[in-house]
């Protein structure tokens, strides 16, 4: 499966022009689509990404992109605490979003995105990105088929080695730091999608210098009697892999497993049924991309591998964790 799937015809802008902001440009244009503005608290980083991409609509200024009338739809790709502000702002001057996830900070936030969503009539959807991605696409498959069996475990793991700077975003609880929402929203949005909403949920974290969590355990039980683990960190490099464990077989998902890679099906005897190998161009998150056009051409609101309803629940099920673990941000109660 390749990214040449021709453009609907919607003008990409990108507010936030930092690292995953490159990435995300980078696979849009692998990808073939429009890639025309992007917007900066400061003109010159604005002015170098437009150089360095070839776009070109600059805006020194939020307001100024949001208001840029040759703008179908916005990627925020700035730090979580910032999405539902501008998000709204966008939505508020009619524009489609893809927010990079965390969608929000809170759970309260992200229901807000969603309610001017939907009085807008606009797209509002989260940049799990990993949920588009091929191989996730047939996993999804081969759990819907049975041949798992019942599932009894889901488990994945993200953990690098990022920074101990006190300074470090990662780090400062009032950028939203914490190994939870920044690497830990991967394997309990995984937990969500292949088995749904917890029912009750356990956790454990270290917490850093600052009060931000720098690694943190979570089990959650869900309706079907099923456990998912997840561990996350920000300060040791682990094998980031995950695995989908049923009666009649399992899922192991290779590292790094929330990146375009491999999966096996592995029968109880340890004979492998399917082998599945990602052969992708680029990073793969022009497949979010690709699926945001797909729904605004059908004249749809909403995602059906990601719905708005679960990003709010997700951003939910991370404030409970959030609650047990200890960790607050500035303003919150």
């Amino acid at each position: 499966m390749t990214s040449s799937s021709p453009s609907p015809g919607l003008r990409w802008g990108i507010l936030g022009p930092g690292g995953i902001a490159r990435a995300f440009a980078s696979d849009l244009r692998t990808a073939g689509l429009d890639l025309v503005a992007v917007g900066s608290r400061s003109a010159d980083s604005a002015g170098s990404f437009a150089s360095d991409f070839e776009v070109a609509h600059v805006h020194g200024s939020y307001d100024a992109l949001v208001s840029d009338p040759d703008v179908d739809i916005l990627y925020i790709a700035t730090p979580h605490p910032f999405h539902a502000e501008q998000a709204i702002l966008a939505l508020e001057h009619g524009k489609h979003v893809l927010v990079e996830k965390p969608f929000t900070l809170t759970g309260v936030e992200a229901a807000t995105v969603r309610d001017v969503a939907a009085e807008r009539g606009l797209l509002a959807m989260e940049a799990m990105w990993t949920r588009y991605l091929p191989h996730m696409i047939r996993i999804r498959e081969v759990v819907a088929s049975g041949a798992l069996g019942d599932i009894r475990i889901v488990m994945a793991d993200h953990t690098q080695k990022i920074s101990d700077d006190p300074a470090h975003r990662l780090n400062a609880l009032e950028l939203g730091g914490g190994a939870l929402l920044d690497l830990g929203i991967y394997p309990i949005s995984f937990a969500w999608d292949i088995l749904g909403e917890p029912l009750a949920i356990t956790a454990s974290a270290r917490l850093g210098e600052t009060g931000a969590d720098t690694e943190v355990a979570t089990i959650m039980s869900h309706a079907s009697g099923a456990l998912s683990t997840s561990i996350s960190g920000s300060r040791s490099a682990g094998p980031n892999t995950a695995s989908i464990i049923g009666t009649e077989g399992r899922i192991d998902i290779a590292s790094v497993w929330y990146n375009a890679t491999s999966f096996r099906l592995v029968a109880p005897d340890g004979r492998t049924l399917e082998e599945y190998a990602s052969a992708i161009k680029g990073r793969g998150m022009q497949f979010q991309a690709l699926a945001a056009e797909r729904l605004v051409a059908a004249g749809l609101t909403d995602s059906d591998v990601l719905p708005i309803d679960e990003t709010v629940a997700i951003m939910s099920t991370l404030d409970e964790i959030r609650e047990l673990i200890g960790v607050r941000y500035p303003g919150e109660e």
